[in-house]
């Protein structure tokens, strides 16, 4: 399944703090492209359009465009069919390293300082609020056929991913659950949740039995949420979540 900026990508095009402009329309830029709200070969709203939608300059998002195009994230096309595409192979890079360019030869971000074992907790805990409750929420509405249809087709992508690509595809089936609930509010919030989980898992190994055991839990967790089982989706996806963060707590706590 091809996505272009879709239902979350969309929840994600709203202003930026008003920190650092520049720094702040990286990092939404990075955080949809993954999080797998554009797919790589796919093209980003116009810069006209995104400056309008994160309420800041064109010359600010033309910025934002090129130090992701030089960390290899986009790729900028002229033309009739120009305009600006994620690339087809993605770095592994976090946001410090695009900013910074504190990048090894290999694309791997270099002397990233460690989460605290308070971080990990923050964003584990939160991660078991927001999802559980977006599963059991997401079980309780009577789905369309759209959204029925991008639930099953978000955990088929998730089953046949390669490594590469399976946490992009595993964050946007997550976020495609967070869709289904109806609230544009939450996905900002599950997005950034999503973020700091990422860069939790990035610093383990990518295990493939743990791979297979996840997409069995996501079979479980969607079948729950279609047949509208609440209890069910909630219980399964505590239980997926669980997983996950007991690993992470024993490689980095």
């Amino acid at each position: 399944m091809e996505r272009g900026v879709g239902l979350a990508g969309e929840a994600l095009l709203r202003p930026v703090r008003t920190g650092n402009a520049f720094e702040d329309t990286v990092g939404r830029l990075l955080q949809m492209i993954r999080l797998g709200m554009v797919d790589p070969g796919l093209a980003l709203p116009s810069e006209r359009d995104l400056a309008m939608s994160f309420g800041v300059s064109r010359d600010t998002v033309r910025d934002a465009i090129r130090a992701l195009a030089e960390a290899g994230f986009l790729v900028s096309r002229r033309g009739r069919y120009g305009g600006t595409f994620v690339s087809e192979t993605l770095p592994e890079r976090g946001l410090g390293a695009v900013l910074d360019g504190s990048v090894g030869d290999d694309g791997v971000s270099q002397a990233k300082t460690p989460a605290t074992s308070d971080e990990i907790e923050d964003a584990l805990v939160l991660r078991e609020i927001l999802e559980v409750g977006t599963a059991r929420a997401a079980a309780s509405r009577t789905l369309t056929s759209t959204q029925r249809e991008v639930l099953w087709e978000s955990l088929a992508a998730t089953k046949t991913a390669s490594a590469g690509d399976y946490r992009r595809l595993d964050s946007r089936l997550h976020l495609a659950i967070g869709e289904a609930v109806g609230i544009p509010s939450l996905i900002p919030l599950l997005a950034d949740n999503r973020t700091s989980i990422n860069d939790l898992l990035d610093e383990i190994p990518l295990l493939a039995p743990n791979i297979a055991h996840s997409n069995d839990q996501h079979e479980a967790i969607v079948a729950a949420i279609l047949a509208g089982d609440a209890d069910r989706a909630a219980e399964k996806m505590l239980e997926h979540l669980s997983g996950s963060a007991a690993l992470l707590r024993g490689f980095l706590g």
